[in-house]
């Protein structure tokens, strides 16, 4: 039986992107650069991790890595799979987002519709108090 080990978000410039997502998400942090890492990194031709192709976003707790990996093309169409989260206190939370880049798209019913920096859609649900 498979389990989800990873979520990983394409994007231009992955340590912004990490860097909003880990700010983002309670609990989650970005992966700290030791020196096998930027040793891994100057192999490459890499001399500093602003420009890492992959960075990774670790929970603190359980739950799923993320990784943030660079890809040449942009974002052309609405995300076909996408995160969501939620808070006891969205009106807050939207505040909070919006304050490290993302944009409301959408208001529904029930939730929220959001586009990180970069363009990927994700929703925002109230949670149950």
């Amino acid at each position: 039986m498979a389990r989800l080990r990873d979520i990983v978000i394409d994007c231009a410039h992955p340590a912004s992107e990490a860097r909003f997502w880990a700010a983002a998400l309670d609990g989650y942090a970005v992966a700290p650069y030791d020196d096998a890492e930027l040793a891994r990194l100057a192999a490459q031709g890499i001399a500093d991790p602003e420009h890492d192709p992959t960075v990774l976003i670790e929970p603190r707790g359980g739950g799923p890595r993320v990784w943030c990996q660079l890809v040449p093309e942009p974002k052309r169409a609405k995300n076909r799979v996408h995160l969501d989260l939620s808070s006891a206190d969205p009106d807050t939370e939207l505040s909070r987002l919006g304050a490290l880049g993302a944009e409301i798209l959408a208001r529904y019913e029930d939730h929220w519709v959001l586009a990180d920096p970069e363009g990927n859609e994700f929703c925002l649900f109230p949670s149950p108090s």
